[in-house]
C-alpha cells in the first residue's frame, strides 16, 4: 500500500531481458537503509518487489503482464522514475491510498503551463470512465492527484510547482504514456452497487415467477 506521495526520483541504469522477465536497476537517493530484498516499492505507480539491493541501487523484475499493460515497455537506460516505499503503520497518509496495481495507461494529450501551475490533459480508456470523478483522486505514475477537468475521453490534473519539480511529470511531453490507477474507493463502490443491482433484479424476477 502507498500514499501517492513521491519520495525520490530515480534513474534507470540497467535494463536486462531475462527470458520473459525484464530486470530493471534503478539508482536513487531513496533512503535505502530501511529497504530489504522482498520489500515493495512503487515505481512509476507500479507495485514492484526488490530482488537486489546494493548501496543506492535497487533492482526489480517485471512479468509480461506488467510489461504489456504499463509504461514498463517504454523504459530504457536513463529513464527517470517516481519512487515511493510502501506505507508503514506510523506513516501519515498525505495523499490517498494507492495499491500500486495499474488499471490502464493513458496518453498525454496536451500540457498547459501558467506562472504557478501546469495542467496536463490525459486521454484514457473508456472503460475507466465510471471510476473517475471530477475533484476525485487518481494516481498518475504513482502520484496522488485530483481530477480538475473531466470529459468522456480525457481528464486533466493540475500540478503545483513542487510536483513539477520533484516528480517525473514535470518533464513529460505530449504523447508520453502514463500509468493510471483509479481511486480504490470508487472501485469498491462500483462493485457494491453492481452487486446490489444484481440482487434487486434477481428478486424482481423471482417475485414475478420468471425464475
Amino acid at each position: 500500500m502507498f500514499t501517492g506521495i513521491i519520495k525520490s526520483v530515480g534513474t534507470i541504469t540497467e535494463v536486462i531481458k531475462k527470458n520473459e522477465l525484464l530486470e530493471i536497476t534503478i539508482t536513487s537517493n531513496l533512503e535505502s537503509n530501511h529497504l530489504n530484498i522482498g520489500d515493495s516499492v512503487s515505481v512509476e505507480g507500479i507495485c514492484s518487489t526488490i530482488v537486489s539491493h546494493k548501496n543506492k541501487e535497487l533492482t526489480f523484475q517485471y512479468m509480461p503482464e506488467t510489461i504489456s499493460k504499463t509504461s514498463v515497455s517504454s523504459w530504457e537506460k536513463g529513464t527517470k522514475v517516481n519512487l515511493e516505499p510502501s506505507l508503514s503503520m506510523e506513516d501519515a497518509v498525505s495523499g490517498h491510498f494507492v495499491s500500486g496495481h495499474i488499471d490502464a495507461t493513458g496518453t498525454i494529450k496536451s500540457i498547459k503551463t501558467s506562472e504557478s501551475t501546469k495542467e496536463i490533459e490525459i486521454a484514457y480508456p473508456k472503460e475507466l470512465r465510471k471510476f473517475i470523478a471530477l475533484k476525485g483522486s487518481v494516481s498518475i505514475d504513482g502520484i496522488s492527484l485530483t481530477v480538475s477537468m473531466l470529459e468522456p475521453s480525457t481528464f486533466s490534473v493540475s500540478l503545483i510547482p513542487h510536483t513539477t519539480e520533484h516528480t517525473t511529470l514535470g518533464a513529460k511531453k505530449e504523447g508520453d504514456l502514463v500509468n493510471i490507477e483509479i481511486d480504490m474507493l470508487s472501485r469498491y463502490l462500483k462493485q457494491l452497487f453492481d452487486a446490489r443491482d444484481e440482487e434487486t433484479s434477481y428478486e424482481y424476477l423471482k417475485e414475478r415467477g420468471f425464475i
